[in-house]
């Protein structure tokens, strides 16, 4: 007779918690012992790792842990981090990153977010009862813990980044965030250009059943996503809109939260563009850090206690809006990027200033296609292809010239005689007539090199509903944003398909698109380019 789910998941406790800590540099061994909500304030006696149970939104015990400064006797209070676990992570997360904090004069408490794991509750995605679970851990840690309740801060990779942030929307007890690779838009996440994102979506669904308890509305979400229930469509956006941080805009800026947002370029779950876009309409103080990788990949080494960008600017953070540090970073250009290709970081006043001169490549010619089989031009797979990217600058690549022109649209710019450094969102301009209502499109930039083989640079998809089949209409689609330099003798392409294995698209078979330039609306891609 098989394991029940409730025994795989709590031997996969064991398993994972075991692998995380054998991986981390925590020094000598700390004994932790299990305590209920009720446990006593921290003493010197009692200052280092415990386990405890929290009483969250309806009654739901949340597993966490508290780790305190050894130095703490009972005479001062300190400034606290609460961390919220990442989407089916166990709540040993952030063990390592935790004893960094509390080394340097921090509480810190980290927790399993409701409904995964051994925490109580449904998985709610970061609605009201994770923003009230969230107020009950801060009011917990405050009772029972040496934290300054003048000095609270948040942060979290993934899931728990998307909670920092709408904690931080409706509690202003919390002054500082650290949102590493998660969402302000959850719609413009995974449904960007009205396009599911098939990889994506299956795999936070996969690994929620897996580790956790999806409750009825997150069940009925997702079976309606995956299974393109159009008459749906309307209270899917409504559900993620209420669970995006951009929606809760006007909050964040009544209580200018210092929030610090760092992302992939290549985050296949929660791409980068709406970060950016949030970024740009926050009232209060903000950075924003883009670097090489896949989603929560380029976090993934500091939660095994190794040296990490992102974990030392989050540290960074805390400490100059915490505890008032001078260390520089409030002085630094709030915006720094770091391309794919290599090379420093570089930093920018602001969002806009990212490639603020274009390049125009003119899409002249006229070029139809069969839509309903892919082409071989792919965006990878998702957290793999950017992964190698990130660590082998190894992107998906293709031969463009032998892309069969039946299934794929191909433009190419002239060759460069100079280096190309893009940077930012490119965008493309083109008139579309479709033989069906319905139908999908990819869009792909290539570097091509000398031999034609194109490596990806950037690409996001379109879906479209409801046209009269024969009849252009316009798109402007914007391509997810990146960081990436191509070298001298290269030319760009730009490549549009109907199939891609990231997403799900809705060609019927058979589907036919055309892409044309007429003279009074002529088509194109606008590439942005660093000045050099």
């Amino acid at each position: 007779m098989g394991l029940s789910r409730n025994a795989l998941r709590t031997a996969a406790i064991g398993a994972v918690s075991a692998a995380l800590a054998a991986g981390t540099t925590l020094g000598s061994a700390v004994a932790a012992q299990p305590v209920r909500a009720t446990a006593a304030p921290v003493t010197a006696s009692a200052a280092g790792i415990r386990f405890v149970d929290i009483t969250g939104h309806g009654g739901a015990v949340l597993k966490a842990n508290v780790v305190t400064p050894a130095h703490a006797d009972g005479t001062r209070r300190f400034p606290l981090v609460v961390l919220p676990t990442s989407w089916a992570t166990p709540q040993i997360e952030y063990l390592a990153q935790a004893r960094k904090l509390a080394d340097s004069g921090y509480v810190v408490l980290t927790y399993n977010s409701r409904g995964f794991w051994q925490s109580g509750g449904h998985i709610e995605v970061a609605g009201p009862a994770d923003v009230a679970d969230a107020a009950a851990v801060v009011d917990w840690a405050l009772a029972h813990t040496p934290a300054d309740p003048g000095r609270v801060g948040m942060a979290g990779v993934s899931y728990g980044a998307g909670i920092s942030l709408m904690a931080a929307a409706h509690d202003p007890r919390i002054k500082a965030v650290a949102a590493l690779s998660g969402w302000a838009d959850l719609i413009d996440s995974i449904y960007s250009g009205r396009t599911q994102h098939r990889q994506a979506a299956a795999l936070l669904g996969g690994t929620g059943y897996l580790t956790g308890r999806p409750g009825p509305e997150l069940r009925r979400v997702l079976h309606d996503f995956l299974s393109s229930d159009l008459s749906r469509e309307q209270e899917m956006i409504d559900w993620g809109r209420k669970r995006s941080p951009a929606t809760h805009l006007d909050r964040l800026n009544t209580h200018r939260p210092a929030i610090l947002m760092a992302n992939a370029w290549g985050d296949t779950v929660f791409p980068p563009n709406q970060y950016a876009s949030f970024y740009e309409k926050l009232a209060g103080p903000k950075r924003l850090e883009l670097r090489p990788g896949d989603h929560a990949t380029a976090e993934a080494g500091g939660l095994l206690g190794l040296p990490n960008d992102a974990w030392t600017s989050t540290r960074r953070w805390f400490d100059h809006h915490l505890k008032g540090a001078a260390n520089g970073i409030d002085r630094e250009q709030p915006v720094q990027l770091k391309s794919r290709s290599g090379g420093p970081y570089e930093g920018y006043p602001d969002w806009r200033s990212v490639g603020e001169k274009r390049h125009r490549i003119p899409l002249g010619d006229e070029q139809r296609i069969r839509a309903d089989a892919d082409s071989g031009a792919n965006g990878g797979t998702a957290l793999l292809s950017n992964a190698l990217d990130q660590f082998l600058r190894v992107p998906p690549t293709v031969s463009v010239p032998l892309l069969p022109r039946s299934r794929a649209a191909v433009w190419q710019s002239e060759r460069y005689r100079t280096p190309r450094q893009v940077r930012g969102t490119t965008t493309l301009h083109t008139t579309v007539t479709s033989a069906d209502s319905s139908g999908t499109f990819v869009a792909y930039l290539y570097d091509v090199g000398p031999l034609g083989f194109g490596r990806l640079v950037s690409n996001a998809p379109h879906t479209f509903h409801g046209r009269t089949p024969g009849e252009p209409f316009t798109v402007d689609l914007e391509l997810f944003s990146t960081a990436y330099d191509v070298p001298a003798g290269h030319r760009l392409a730009l490549v549009l398909d109907g199939v891609d294995p990231l997403y799900i698209d809705h060609n019927p078979t058979g589907a036919r698109l055309t892409f044309s330039s007429p003279p009074t609306d002529p088509s194109y891609v606008s590439v942005p380019l660093r000045e050099q």
